[in-house]
């Protein structure tokens, strides 16, 4: 009973985010308008266009995955890591986060690697990620300092709004929280060095083991090159999404940037497919560049209901691949 309570709340609670910050930004939103850009404005071609990068992206993925798990002994096929990748994000549109379970799932049933040593891996290149999506956001936020300053002074959620953040006893009380978990996640992996060797000892050993391979890559250039590429496409296949619409073509590719930063940090709330938080900082900063609120939160329903779609049917397809790719081997 409280297994199906779990795994009923981390189905539940993101969709319930998702649809709490979704109705705020549309509760009084005219969706006719939605129809009128979509069959009168959009450029369709440019749509499909996007998809290009998240292809890409996914195959890069896949590659850089392999030169991870090389280090630790284990050398999947590369078809098999390519295809757990669109397996992967699939799987987190339908449950926010289950998609690295399936990555290391996927590898697991088809290349026998054990799913503990895998999901090490997934966290270190996790960490990458977090790591470049906060740099890179910081940056924009310098480059724009000025324009944003005076966009949410304008809307009177300025400074006076972030010192009343700060004077919030719960902001601190979500500091400390975040501390605790942080040197409790250290402490278990630490003393799991030191335990005997039972199954959850095994286990976080795997995990360790796994999580350490990214200072045991071979070819470090490429990990590095691989990383870059993934998230240019990432950027483009939200940028290229202006060129959908006469009201955000003439944007530029900074406005794209810091749009694009902001959804990077914006996305780690586990959502289906980012779904709340992603449209909420899109109409929020398109509006800041000037795009009227209709128009933008067209923008955002248009672009992120026809990726999504498509990032689930590339799933579907590379789960149907993945049966007979590997029957026939087998």
């Amino acid at each position: 009973m409280k297994d199906t309570l779990k795994k009923t709340a981390r189905w539940l609670v993101p969709l319930l985010i998702a649809a709490a910050i979704l109705v705020y930004m549309y509760h009084d939103f005219d969706f006719r308008t939605v129809w009128q850009i979509l069959t009168e404005e959009t450029n369709v071609w440019w749509l499909f266009v996007s998809l290009i990068p998240i292809l890409v992206s996914h195959i890069l993925r896949g590659l850089r995955w392999l030169q991870t798990l090389e280090p630790i002994g284990y050398r999947p096929r590369p078809i098999n890591s390519v295809l757990s990748i669109y397996v992967a994000y699939a799987s987190n549109i339908l449950i926010p986060r289950v998609g690295e379970i399936s990555r290391c799932g996927v590898l697991a049933k088809y290349d026998g690697i054990p799913f503990s040593k895998s999901l090490g891996t997934l966290v270190a290149e996790r960490i990458i990620d977090f790591i470049i999506a906060f740099s890179f956001c910081s940056v924009m936020l310098i480059f724009q300092s000025g324009k944003l300053y005076a966009f949410f002074d304008k809307t009177g959620t300025g400074e006076g709004g972030m010192v009343q953040v700060f004077k919030n006893p719960w902001f601190y009380v979500a500091v400390v929280a975040v501390v605790a978990i942080a040197v409790l996640v250290w402490r278990l992996i630490h003393r799991s060095k030191n335990k005997a060797a039972t199954g959850v000892a095994r286990t976080l050993d795997n995990f360790v083991e796994g999580f350490v391979s990214l200072k045991n890559v071979r070819r470090l250039w490429l990990f590095i090159l691989y990383t870059l590429l993934i998230w240019t496409c990432y950027y483009l296949e939200f940028y290229l999404c202006f060129y959908c619409f006469p009201f955000t073509e003439n944007l530029g590719p900074l406005a794209g940037a810091v749009i694009f930063a902001a959804i990077s940090v914006a996305i780690i709330i586990p959502t289906p497919n980012g779904a709340g938080p992603w449209h909420f900082v899109v109409i929020t900063l398109l509006g800041m560049y000037g795009v009227a609120e209709a128009q933008a939160g067209s923008f955002a329903l248009i672009v992120h209901t026809f990726q999504t779609m498509f990032v689930l049917l590339f799933g579907l397809t590379a789960w149907i691949l993945l049966q007979i790719i590997n029957r026939k081997t087998s």
